[in-house]
């Protein structure tokens, strides 16, 4: 295994969309979603560590999830968990793995990947990951991993593709140039990029060197990359709490994605298909569970269904559940909340957290 590949392991979000399975002191990275015996972080540093060493692999998370880190990934050495005081979203982030890994190492190649995304085909992505550490090796490019979409998703922003292949392995991968990103689109948007076959769902995978990724940041984000190079002296010394605490009370809150890779002319897509999700609502769970004849899941052998359609359900182990009646319904219990939502809805869950918190407390979410 490469002595110069590292990753960033991002796990700081809330997953507010998971609610109620997924709450602030325990979002939905440090859960078990599939049931497979290990959490969603477990899964991601598992796979990752198959194509980095694992002393060359650093968590970033908010400072109150550190002990649950140290939890469930009890192998990694506590200097590779590195704790924000604030979140900033991803550009700060990157930003501060990408500083420190490369005063360790100048020569490095970076993966960047969410803690709490599914990938089922962990060969492939082993294939792709290994495909694009050689890439960001020889050339100075911003590399993306954008996935072949099998429906029209509006829940996803899009990759679009020059279309002109650099390198491929026909029916795994293929490497070519971006040509724009695109946010959200609607239905009849979703439905053009699919059948247009160069556009593909923008996975928030990334792997760059160290020198590029920087580079990037210094031309696009200049201010963050001042904000971090003045500090740089202090990483990896006992001075770096207090620099990154000084940094996050003045840096900006921005995504790397509209900071950087939408303003940067030397970006590439690896497509594929490994099968990804990003968990990011209640419907993608219900699309990786077998559903009965009905389009019906539960997540208990004590679930009856009657007259009803494309539901999921999710209770406490044990518990019987009855459903009769309900057609394109989100029904969640944990031991402080129910949420029974139509799926059409979903996207307000957000708004119902918020709700909560004003009307009941900080306790429920």
């Amino acid at each position: 295994m490469n002595n110069n590949n590292y990753a960033i392991i991002m796990a700081g979000g809330v997953g507010s969309r998971f609610w109620p399975l997924s709450k602030t002191e325990r979002p939905k990275q440090f859960i078990d979603v599939l049931g497979t015996g290990k959490t969603l972080i477990q899964q991601t540093y598992g796979r990752i560590s198959r194509v980095c060493p694992k002393e060359n692999i650093l968590i970033i998370t908010n400072k109150q999830y550190e002990n649950k880190i140290k939890e469930q990934l009890p192998d990694i050495p506590e200097e590779n968990i590195l704790c924000e005081p604030q979140r900033r979203n991803t550009a700060p982030c990157i930003a501060y793995g990408a500083f420190k890994i490369k005063k360790k190492n100048p020569k490095a190649n970076i993966l960047v990947a969410p803690s709490d995304h599914i990938i089922l085909r962990e060969d492939l992505f082993v294939e792709v990951v290994n495909k694009g550490f050689e890439f960001a090796n020889k050339k100075d490019a911003l590399l993306t991993i954008g996935i072949k979409p099998h429906k029209p998703e509006t829940g996803y922003g899009y990759i679009h593709s020059e279309g002109v292949k650099i390198d491929e392995n026909k029916g795994r991968w293929k490497l070519s140039k971006v040509s724009a990103f695109r946010e959200k689109p609607d239905l009849k948007q979703a439905k053009e990029y699919v059948n247009d076959g160069q556009y593909f769902w923008n996975a928030g995978i990334f792997i760059w060197s160290a020198y590029s990724i920087l580079d990037a940041i210094e031309k696009h984000l200049p201010l963050l990359y001042g904000q971090f190079h003045d500090h740089f002296n202090s990483l990896n010394t006992s001075k770096e709490p207090a620099a990154i605490d000084a940094i996050y009370d003045v840096c900006e809150n921005i995504s790397i994605d509209y900071g950087v890779m939408e303003k940067a002319d030397n970006v590439y897509v690896l497509s594929t298909d490994i099968g990804w999700s990003d968990l990011g609502s209640w419907s993608a769970l219900q699309e990786l569970n077998d559903a009965d004849a009905f389009g019906n899941v539960s997540n208990s052998h004590k679930a009856l269904f009657y007259n009803s359609k494309n539901c999921l359900v999710r209770m406490h182990n044990g518990k019987v559940a009855v459903i009769d009646g309900l057609e394109d319904t989100i029904v969640v219990e944990d031991e402080k909340a129910l949420l029974i939502c139509k799926k059409q809805d979903e996207q307000r869950i957000k708004e119902f957290v918020e709700d909560v918190e004003i009307h009941f407390g900080k306790h429920y979410v």
